[in-house]
């Protein structure tokens, strides 16, 4: 029955010999790729092709906009009623505004002083400004040093205040959402927030709040950024380079022409009323930012981009051990002095030296291991290993008949070789990305070294007897 079963579910030609396993997945794929591989293959080149024709009609219009508006559009003071903020010696700071500035942060050891620094420097009447740092840090030391910095600018007189939560429900939108319901802040109009690694320049608010107070229809006046650390490396210069053109280009076509543009998250500063109008703060998505534009547009409200109101922030850039500094001559220059005085014992083969480093290197990763093995008495410390001989048997090869011989897997791949040859990869592929020195290029070259020697490509195989 089972025989029957099988035959009748198989073409003729599969009942023959079952030996020919290419010929009979040759004819498999002859028998589905026509109704569908085929078409499946062609419905992802239309959507692939669509796809890119729509985003290149979108480049293009975003590049003939952006033309036109920088040829012959207004300047936003222009677009819109906008009167430089003076200081009025009868009113005195009532005609400031009441403006909030908060600084959400998490275990920001590097960069909490510079960004808390920032805020408490705005050339704003220090009675008119309520600045709030919403540390939700998990680290003891870094919130003891947070707070001990506010109470540091509360000494000389800013509005400052330091505020924790019981947990990190909501992340970045629940801290906001949860300074926003301090009493203190109802008599607060305008809210400005930055990131930890935000920087604004002292006249960010005289520059900004115009826009705001003679505008009742703009809710958002967003900044431009921009980045300190942009040559620090090859990422640093790929994110550069992509959000350049969201702000230069998209955002700025999207103000120019009252169409909808994203809030950055930081970096701007928002009108209260249409916080609030919209729904608030809502951690319902990690893109908390651009959620509430959504909602507040839908309400009506307008946006504007000021591309020359620029604030420095950073760019992401990693480093595993950042305290660990190895300098060049330690890395590179003495150790090559060394190999190199290594070698002159054997002048034949100084052509051989680049080579040789590397291969010397994976000798040294064995010697290490040796070295622990015998101080911590593990494993074969004190198992005395023969190395075989081969004498005159590869003199004699060709003397004597090839004889074929099979050896197992585990006598050619080294598996910790071949580990240290993943970590060394990894290594190179972070160095690429993030280092500064180029270092990459020599751990490539010993990736392929540890890895020429986990495949047992190094030496000779003896057969055993």
């Amino acid at each position: 029955m089972a025989e029957v079963s099988a035959k009748s579910f198989l073409p003729e030609t599969f009942q023959g010999n079952t030996v020919d396993l290419a010929s009979q997945l040759g004819l498999v794929w002859e028998l589905i790729k026509a109704p569908l591989i085929v078409p499946l293959l062609k419905l992802a080149v239309f959507v692939c092709l669509t796809m890119e024709l729509m985003l290149f009609c979108e480049r293009l219009y975003m590049g003939i906009v952006i033309i036109l508006v920088k040829l012959f559009w207004k300047k936003p003071d222009k677009r819109y009623n906008w009167e430089p903020m003076t200081d009025d010696l009868e009113m005195g700071n009532s005609n400031f505004p009441l403006v909030l500035i908060q600084i959400p942060m998490f275990n920001e050891r590097e960069v909490y002083k510079i960004s808390i620094g920032a805020a408490c420097n705005l050339s704003w009447p220090s009675d008119r400004l309520v600045i709030q740092v919403l540390d939700d840090s998990t680290d003891p030391i870094i919130k003891d040093m947070v707070e001990k910095e506010c109470q540091r600018w509360a000494a000389k007189g800013l509005n400052i205040t330091y505020q924790i939560r019981e947990s990190r429900g909501g992340y970045k939108a629940g801290a906001l959402k949860e300074g926003l319901k301090r009493d203190y802040v109802k008599e607060c109009e305008y809210v400005a927030i930055f990131d930890a690694d935000f920087r604004p320049e002292p006249d960010f608010l005289r520059r900004s709040i115009p826009f705001l107070m003679h505008n009742p229809q703009i809710a958002l006046v967003q900044a431009r950024w921009r980045f300190v650390n942009s040559n620090e490396c090859l990422m640093t210069r790929m994110q550069e380079m992509s959000l350049d053109y969201h702000f230069t280009v998209e955002q700025e076509v999207g103000s120019a022409t009252h169409a909808f543009f994203g809030f950055n998250g930081t970096g701007g500063i928002w009108r209260i009323a249409a916080i609030n109008e919209a729904g608030g703060w809502k951690d319902r998505t990690t893109v908390e930012d651009m959620d509430l534009a959504v909602r507040a547009s839908l309400k009506g409200w307008k946006f504007v981009y000021l591309g020359d109101l620029q604030v420095k922030s950073e760019l992401p850039l990693t480093i595993m051990v950042p305290e660990i500094d190895v300098p060049e001559w330690g890395a590179i220059y003495i150790p090559c002095i060394i190999t190199t005085l290594n070698s002159v014992g054997t002048p034949r083969s100084i052509h051989l030296l680049f080579y040789w480093i590397l291969f010397e290197n994976v000798m040294s990763f064995h010697r290490t291991k040796a070295t622990f093995i015998g101080l911590l008495e593990a494993k074969r410390a004190n198992e005395w290993v023969v190395t075989e001989k081969l004498g005159d048997a590869l003199k004699n090869k060709n003397n004597k008949p090839a004889k074929k011989f099979r050896f197992n897997i585990g006598d050619r791949i080294h598996i910790t070789e071949l580990g240290f040859a993943g970590f060394l990869f990894f290594c190179g592929c972070y160095d690429y990305l993030y280092g500064k020195n180029n270092y990459f290029v020599y751990m490539f070259l010993q990736t392929i070294t540890f890895s020429i020697v986990g495949f047992g490509y190094i030496g000779t195989i003896v057969p055993s007897s």
